[in-house]
Order: structure tokens, then C-alpha cells, then sequence
């Protein structure tokens, strides 16, 4: 590092980082930054953080606990160490999680009603990010069990979009995209297991990683939701989601998946080379006929014209998915019943729950291990596009990257779902999100990133879609798209439009 780059001003791509960054506008990487440099300090920015959840939250309603006391007394602890000259990834930066993840001493809800006890230890992913040096603020709201695409329930209320609070902000780690997306932390982890990272990141207006199963432990589970489900960031930039996964990745010690170490920062910092991308605007066998949004189509057209400027062959693809919901659907729904068994007040748990549940438990046993042992041949089937081998072969393939919409529609409004039966919910949800959970049944990775507004203003996203253990490449094409489309640059304003009264509920910050 030169000495006319004292703290490392100039970022991946050329982008500038100002050291001076105002605590409420600094992201992760600025975060670390300004705390090594000594422009600020741990406690100043745990307290402007819980400030701003504090005053945010009422409209927002994205936190579901806060730990506010214990975390100022770990950014006090985190200042103790800066000051003596100690570093590390993340030492005294605000982060949030989700509230599937376990805190120790917090119950994890899961976004269920009910008393469940508190979390004796930290989830893998928590410590990881604790020994990184992060302090955690606080628990962010889910839908129950992370079933929705919108982070709504009795038990917590509405969690709504900063763009505009009449929408959601997505699910099922809406209340991790809203903080985001807000400016409330500078990044948070969630969990991705039919879109669930990806989805809210679109709707938000964020870059939502969903890594390689295995890439970020679930610990306590050793395989969330047979297989489906994975940990992973949330953040308004590239480089500051890689620099959250850098810290949380690595396996426990009874993982069975243990893929090999990946440098997402790295990856952020580098040219990603001339790809070969397919783009595919056409959703993967639903059990709906809907076509995506004019405005969707519009938006991830330009994000493709944009990538061949920048030097890449795109064109348009048609990825053989073959019938891969007949392997999603027992695995999820047996996923919903192993968690919504354990409950100790199943009469809680909402109605499509229950359903899910029954279902779940007709489901499991055999025929969620046939189709678990189907994964292989979907491996082969889908990994055959990006099989460079094969290209020209049978339509097309050799591809780099898949480019598809995140979504097939803006974000709905709030209350959109309420009063739906299960059988309903799920055709509104596979209507409105319908290309996402495939690459969960792979257990490959994707990335979501800003694809514009509709005319409305509503966010709306696309995914950078690879084969397995491909994070590295389709990080560095994330970020060479974001410092050609600087979405960063652009904000919501600080609550969104006003609530309507009687909507939502408070966030139960304890």
C-alpha cells in the first residue's frame, strides 16, 4: 500500500473509500477502516447502530431481539483491543443475524410465537464472526420457519420495506435485508433455502450471496432442511458482503459438507476475466403459467446488455431443469415438519405450518432420500450447461454464468398473503418467485445484485447463477457490475413511505 493510500482509499474496480465516511453511511469494509485508522470507534458505532434501530424499528419492525447492553460492553472490550494494536477481519464492527441462527443466552424464535428457551451457545456462524471480532446488536425477524417470501406473522407483526413500508422487504431474512437496506448495521447474515437471501437482496435493493452448501456451517443442524438451506451475507456492496463471508465461513466439526476454502474478498478485488453468460428469462418448470413482470424483463435486459458491454458473450439460454421440484418439495416441507415438531406449542404455529407439517411427515423417511439421491443426476443434467466440454452440444452450453431474474415480480404489499389457504400461498409465492430455489436443490451458489426500479421505485434484483464452488467467479463479476452501475450510490430514504395505521406490530426488542 502506498503512502498516498494511507488506509486503503481506493477500493476493488477503482471505487473510492473515504476514510471520513459518516458512521451512519460507512459500510463493512469502511467500517473496519475507519476502526483501524482511528477515525472512530467500536463504541460510537454499536451506539449509532442501536440509535438508529431504535428510532427506525417502530416503522420498519426489523429486529426482533436487540442485545443492546452486552453489545456496548463488546465494543468497549473491542476498543480495549484496537487500542493495544490487535486486528482483526471484523473487531468491533455492528452486525446482525438472523433469528434461525443461535445466539447464546437469546432464544432463537425462528419467527414462531411461543416461550422457547433460550440458546445455551453460539451457532457456528456466530462464533466464527464473534472470534472475527464482530459485535452481534441483534436477532432479525423471519417468517415462521422460513417458509415465505415475506417476513410477516402474529408473532412479531409485518417487517416492511425501507423503499416504500407499504411493501415487504422479502423473506425469509427480511428483517436482516430491511437493516441492511436501511443502514441500520452495514451488513447481516441470513439463510437461503428456496431464495431466501436472494429474494429480500432483490427486493431491498442489496447484494445477497446464497454460497455452496457447506460454504457457512448451520451448526446446530448439521444439514438445514436436507440440504436445502445455507447461511450467508447481506450487504450493500460486494466487497462487503465477500468480507462477511470470509469471516463467517468455515465448517464445524460434524459437518458433512466441507467444501474447499474460498477468498471472497480476494474475488471482489479481482477482474473477472471475459464470460461466456447465458441468460435465461424464462422461470423453471412452476406449477403456475405467469410470465415475468414487464418491468423485471426490462431490468435484467439492461443488466445483460450491460455485461456484454463490459466485454462478455451473452446471449439467451434455456437450461434443461428437468422435473427438480419433485426433489424440492419433500425435502422442504420434511424440513418444516422435523422444526414445527419440535415446537412446544404446535397450536401456535400459523395454519400453513400445520399443513406443511402433515405433509412433511407423509413426505419423509423414504421418499425424501429418493429424492435426495436424485441430486446426482440433476448434477449432471444441469451442470452439463456450464460444461465447457460441451458446448455446442445439445443447445448451447459451455456456459461461465446463468443470469435470470431473482424475481418474477416487484415486491408485493404488505398483507398480500393474509387469509390464504397453504395450497394458495404456495401458488402465490411460486407465481411471484420462481426461478430462485433450483440452485438449492444443487447446493451451488448465487448471487444476487440490484437490477434497478421499477417505475414506482421498487427495487428489483437478478441472479449471477454458477456450478459448484464457482462463489469466487461470480463475486468477481458482481463486483466488476457494481463499478460499472454504482448501485451502491443510491439509497432509501430513512423510514420509506408511512405506515398505514393498524399494520405491522412493534418489534419486541428485548
Amino acid at each position: 500500500m502506498s503512502s498516498a493510500d494511507p488506509v486503503g482509499r481506493t477500493g476493488p474496480h477503482g471505487r473510492k473509500q473515504r476514510p471520513d465516511t459518516p458512521a451512519e453511511a460507512a459500510g463493512l469494509v469502511d467500517a473496519v477502516r475507519q476502526l483501524a485508522g482511528g477515525h472512530t470507534s467500536s463504541t460510537a458505532l454499536v451506539a449509532a447502530a442501536l440509535s438508529r434501530i431504535e428510532a427506525a424499528d417502530p416503522t420498519l419492525n426489523a429486529f426482533r431481539h436487540l442485545r443492546a447492553e452486552a453489545a456496548l460492553a463488546e465494543a468497549a472490550e473491542a476498543d480495549r483491543r484496537l487500542a493495544s494494536g490487535e486486528r482483526l477481519p471484523l473487531l468491533g464492527v455492528p452486525v446482525a443475524v438472523k433469528d434461525d441462527t443461535d445466539v447464546a443466552g437469546m432464544p432463537t424464535y425462528f419467527g414462531c410465537d411461543g416461550a422457547l428457551p433460550p440458546a445455551t451457545a453460539d451457532g457456528e456462524a456466530v462464533r466464527r464472526l464473534r472470534a472475527a471480532g464482530a459485535v452481534v446488536v441483534g436477532k432479525t425477524n423471519s417468517c415462521e420457519l422460513g417458509q415465505w417470501p415475506f417476513t410477516e406473522g402474529p408473532a412479531f407483526g409485518a417487517t416492511r420495506n425501507p423503499w416504500d413500508t407499504t411493501r415487504t422487504p422479502g423473506g425469509s431474512s427480511g428483517g436482516s435485508a430491511a437493516a441492511v437496506a436501511a443502514g441500520l448495521v452495514p451488513a447481516a447474515l441470513g439463510s437461503d433455502g428456496a431464495g431466501s437471501i436472494r429474494i429480500p437482496a432483490a427486493w431491498t435493493h442489496l447484494v445477497g450471496i446464497k454460497p455452496q452448501r457447506g460454504r457457512i456451517s448451520v451448526h446446530p443442524n448439521s444439514d438445514a432442511f436436507q440440504g436445502l438451506t445455507v447461511n450467508g451475507p447481506l450487504a450493500r456492496t460486494v466487497a462487503d458482503a465477500a468480507l462477511l463471508l470470509d469471516a463467517a465461513a468455515g465448517p464445524h466439526p460434524g459437518d458433512p459438507h466441507r467444501p474447499p476454502a474460498v477468498d471472497a474478498s480476494a474475488a471482489a478485488r479481482r477482474d473477472p476475466g471475459r464470460l461466456r453468460i447465458g441468460l435465461a428469462l424464462r422461470p423453471p418448470l412452476t406449477l403456475t403459467r405467469n410470465a415475468p413482470h414487464p418491468e423485471v424483463v426490462r431490468a435484467v435486459t439492461a443488466l445483460a446488455e450491460a455485461l456484454a458491454r463490459l466485454g462478455h458473450h451473452v446471449e439467451e439460454a434455456r437450461p434443461r431443469y428437468g422435473l427438480i421440484g419433485l426433489s424440492f418439495v419433500p425435502r422442504a416441507t420434511a424440513g418444516i415438519a422435523e422444526l414445527a415438531a419440535a415446537h412446544p406449542e404446535p397450536a401456535l404455529l400459523d395454519p400453513r405450518t400445520r399443513s406443511a407439517l402433515r405433509t412433511g411427515t407423509r413426505l419423509g423417511g423414504r421418499v425424501v432420500r429418493a429424492a435426495r439421491a436424485r441430486e446426482v443426476r440433476q448434477h449432471r443434467r444441469i451442470g452439463a450447461f456450464f460444461d465447457p466440454y460441451q458446448a455446442g452440444h445439445g443447445g448451447g452450453r459451455g456456459y461461465d454464468v446463468l443470469l435470470t431474474p431473482t424475481t418474477a415480480a416487484p415486491p408485493p404489499r404488505i398483507g398480500a398473503f393474509d387469509g390464504l389457504s397453504a395450497w394458495r400461498t404456495d401458488l402465490a409465492i411460486t407465481a411471484a418467485c420462481p426461478y430462485a430455489w433450483p440452485w438449492n436443490v444443487l447446493g451451488w451458489p448465487g448471487v444476487n445484485v440490484p437490477a434497478g426500479f421499477t417505475q414506482d421505485g421498487l427495487p428489483l434484483g437478478a441472479q449471477l447463477l454458477g456450478p459448484s464452488r464457482s462463489e469466487a467467479r461470480l463475486i468477481s463479476l458482481a463486483a466488476q457490475l457494481e463499478a460499472d452501475r454504482r448501485w451502491y450510490e443510491r439509497r432509501p430514504p430513512a423510514t420509506g413511505t408511512p405506515a398505514t395505521a393498524g399494520e405491522g406490530g412493534p418489534p419486541g426488542a428485548e
